[in-house]
């Protein structure tokens, strides 16, 4: 829907024709669309919305959008559209609000919800605890089928999923029914005879990321999340796993660039935010590309005697920084998978190893010939130079995806983010490995 129709609708106060073009639209639709109206237009477009459409919009939003509806909603508003929303939505909007929406939007709820609330904002930031739903549907084991059913249809409309239910026995966790099962067994089959007790779950202390990689893992809808008494305590949707693994994601780009992770959008981080997230490693990385200068330093007699040797070094430490980061994000990204473990470390090194020397000699080759080609009527030493490059580009590819793959292992094992040991790290490393290797090399090959 075009934002001119929607101002002409407003203008000319076709309130109930907007209202029905508004339920056509998706939520997620309706909250971008709503970013790009004046804060009294999108007050007026959202009071138009039904409550549970509203209620699903205002999850949608951005942080600024919601505080600006907050402020300008009257209680009972707020009471509408906090009573649709689901526990685990209103506990990430409480968390990016400041002190007092937070203490207008917790008066909006009942003592049951707003303890439930504390409960959740009581887990640690980034655990399973902090982003679950309290809101699943479990039975007793010894419920048939068919009340099974009844209950689903009782309290299935408050509930974030019904396609996945639990079997609790005095709160602990027992077994796993799914939706499909009920709806294809006898009504007289009790849901033991039925659920699932091999269950995958998580404990409300583990990382966020740990039930996302779970739930994608081994496709569920829903993982639940259990006390370490294995009491039932809520579930982590698949919804808020897809969210968890782009904010992970997200999370380990910025860190391999270099970057300070940060919650807000691009646009939404000021230029002061920006330059602060940034500068800390690039204040690093100026300083340790220090230790490159002094091995440049080290080796100014070599350049004095063969200055030609000298435009050759930004080829070399590229060439090597671009191989490391080739590998430490493949690696980065297997251990977010689960695919590489620390165990694997030789069997990593033995296949990079591989890959470093089939790609060194191509590139050996070819730059090779291009010495040949480019110098040979300058020098006439032009196939010694080749040589030398040729020699310090294995040696180079070989250095640094050995670096490349073994340091995000290292961090991992050492409980660091294997992000960290990204392209900014690893090619400050490669490039002082470099210099040495290539003037140690030519120094033997030319005797200098």
């Amino acid at each position: 829907m075009e934002k001119e129709k929607i101002l002409e609708m407003l203008e000319e106060r076709r309130f109930k024709e907007l209202k029905t073009e508004l339920e056509n639209l998706h939520p997620v639709d309706i909250a971008e669309l709503l970013e790009e109206f004046e804060e009294k237009q999108m007050i007026l477009i959202f009071r138009l919305l039904a409550k549970d459409e509203a209620a699903e919009t205002f999850t949608e939003m951005n942080s600024d959008m919601r505080e600006t509806l907050l402020n300008a909603l009257t209680d009972s508003e707020i009471e509408e559209v906090m009573a649709e929303m689901y526990l685990d939505d209103t506990v990430d909007v409480l968390e990016e609000m400041p002190a007092n929406v937070v203490e207008r939007l917790l008066l909006a709820t009942d003592e049951e919800t707003r303890a439930q609330i504390n409960e959740l904002l009581n887990y640690p930031d980034d655990s399973a605890g902090s982003i679950m739903n309290v809101e699943y549907i479990a039975f007793q084991k010894e419920m048939t089928v068919e009340e099974a059913i009844l209950k689903i249809r009782q309290v299935g409309i408050n509930r974030e999923t019904i396609y996945t239910c639990y079997v609790t026995e005095k709160r602990k966790l027992i077994g796993v029914v799914n939706v499909k099962d009920l709806l294809t067994t006898g009504d007289n089959h009790t849901i033991e005879e039925i659920m699932e007790t091999n269950m995958i779950y998580v404990h409300t202390h583990d990382d966020q990321e740990e039930a996302a990689t779970l739930i994608n893992k081994y496709g569920l809808i829903a993982i639940p999340v259990v006390d370490n008494d294995m009491r039932m305590v809520g579930i982590v949707t698949v919804d808020d796993a897809m969210e968890v693994l782009e904010e992970e994601a997200t999370e380990d780009m910025s860190m391999m660039a270099g970057i300070a992770p940060s919650e807000d959008s691009y646009f939404e981080t000021t230029v002061w935010e920006h330059a602060k997230s940034r500068f800390p490693w690039l204040l690093f990385l100026m300083l340790s590309a220090t230790l490159s200068g002094l091995a440049l330093d080290h080796f100014d007699y070599v350049v004095a005697v063969m200055p030609i040797l000298n435009s050759f070094v930004p080829m070399l430490t590229g060439t090597g920084g671009n191989c490391g980061s080739q590998s430490s994000t493949l690696i980065i990204r297997g251990l977010a998978t689960n695919e590489i473990e620390f165990k694997d470390i030789f069997r990593v090194m033995f296949k990079e190893i591989r890959v470093a020397l089939t790609v060194s000699v191509m590139l050996a080759i070819v730059n090779g010939i291009r010495i040949v080609i480019m110098y040979n009527h300058i020098y006439d030493n032009a196939l010694m130079i080749a040589i030398v490059l040729g020699i310090t580009l294995i040696c180079t590819v070989l250095l640094s995806k050995t670096i490349g793959c073994t340091l995000p292992l290292v961090a991992k094992k050492c409980g660091l983010d294997p992000a960290l040991m990204a392209a900014p790290l690893i090619t400050t490393l490669v490039d002082t490995g470099t210099i040495l290797l290539y003037f140690t090399i030519a120094t033997k090959i030319f005797n200098i």
